[in-house]
């Protein structure tokens, strides 16, 4: 995709919605921290429901040390993985407790020595508790930047990259999270509603569909 028409793209996704937000609910950056960790293989709505419960009983390091890991997994046993997302939360509340003054870590290498934390983990609180202008690439970013020809690349890293040479600055600071939304509710794996779409004649996609809804 050539940069005017990279700029083009992100123009039109601000328009349609200038300030986006994560669809996970949290008012700390622990909190966002838990619910990222919360959300691999599950959805938002999934982890939200499953907060709702959790953080009004424990929503600080201490709090759910305090739950124990039982307790923790009888508030999070509807999510996948929940014994070792459980094993995983207990041993970073330990080491945020004792190594960070019980706060999340505003730093990179911190942020992925925590159990159960990666790159992607990284960024998404990165930018979403702290406003770095990080990329965290998951499947639907992954499937966009591919699909459309803004950043392809055969990894996640790759397009991580590409994206962060791709995007204009401007842009860069809520772009993760326009990328995600256009994936998760028009860009979409199987049945991509490219009648519907904003940036349809830039995009690279040979095999548009006509569909709306």
């Amino acid at each position: 995709m050539k940069p005017a028409d990279r700029h083009a793209f992100f123009q039109r996704l601000r328009e349609l919605n200038p300030t986006p937000r994560t669809e996970l609910e949290y008012r700390t950056p622990f909190e966002l921290l838990v619910a990222v960790l919360l959300s691999a293989q599950a959805t938002d709505v999934g982890v939200n429901k499953a907060t709702r419960r959790l953080f009004p009983v424990a929503n600080t390091p201490a709090a759910l040390l305090a739950l124990g890991e039982e307790g923790l997994k009888a508030h999070i046993n509807t999510l996948g993985l929940y014994n070792a997302k459980a094993a995983h939360l207990m041993a970073t509340c330990r080491i945020l407790l004792e190594q960070h003054g019980g706060e999340v870590p505003r730093d990179r290498a911190a942020l992925e020595a925590l159990p159960g934390v990666g790159r992607k983990t990284a960024n998404v609180v990165l930018n979403t508790a702290f406003g770095e202008p990080t990329i965290a690439v998951d499947t639907h970013i992954f499937r966009v930047s591919n699909r459309t020809g803004l950043a392809p690349g055969k990894t996640v890293d790759a397009v991580e990259r590409k994206l962060l040479k791709a995007v204009p600055a401007e842009f860069r600071q809520h772009a993760h999270h326009w990328l995600i939304l256009h994936g998760r509710y028009t860009c979409k794996a199987r049945k991509p509603l490219c009648g519907a779409c904003p940036v349809r004649d830039l995009c690279r996609f040979k095999e548009k569909t006509a569909a709306t809804a």
